[in-house]
């Protein structure tokens, strides 16, 4: 099981930019997914997530300017990001919840996946 990230790049302030990530893998099912963050020197930090119900939460820092929603099949999830501020620069990652995936004939899993990360770099 994978997740793939991508939409990074680089946008002046007041910019938009939308993150995509998709899940491979022979998933069977999955929880919530979501959006984390880590800027240079700083602690990795949830930035928006979806529940497997469309229930949404969102930082206080990005309410009202980013959008989290997953498409159907609920194995990809997008981060539409609007007036950008350089306090959004850092490297941003997908997350899948408790992934359980068929492995030859047998369900397994039942624990986090996490993308490779991309990089929002937002310029003032």
């Amino acid at each position: 099981v994978q997740l793939q990230a991508s939409g990074g790049g680089l946008v002046q302030a007041g910019g938009s930019l939308r993150l995509s990530c998709t899940a491979s893998g022979r998933i069977h099912s999955l929880n919530g997914m979501g959006w984390y963050r880590q800027a240079p020197g700083k602690q990795r930090e949830m930035v928006a997530t979806i529940s497997k119900d469309n229930v949404t939460d969102y930082a206080s820092s990005v309410k009202g300017r980013f959008t989290i929603s997953r498409d159907n099949p609920e194995t990809a999830v997008h981060l539409q990001m609007s007036t950008l501020k350089p306090e959004d620069t850092a490297v941003y990652y997908c997350n899948a919840g408790r992934v359980i995936y068929w492995q030859d004939n047998y369900l397994t899993g039942g624990f986090d996946v996490w993308g490779q990360g991309t990089l929002v770099t937002v310029s003032s």
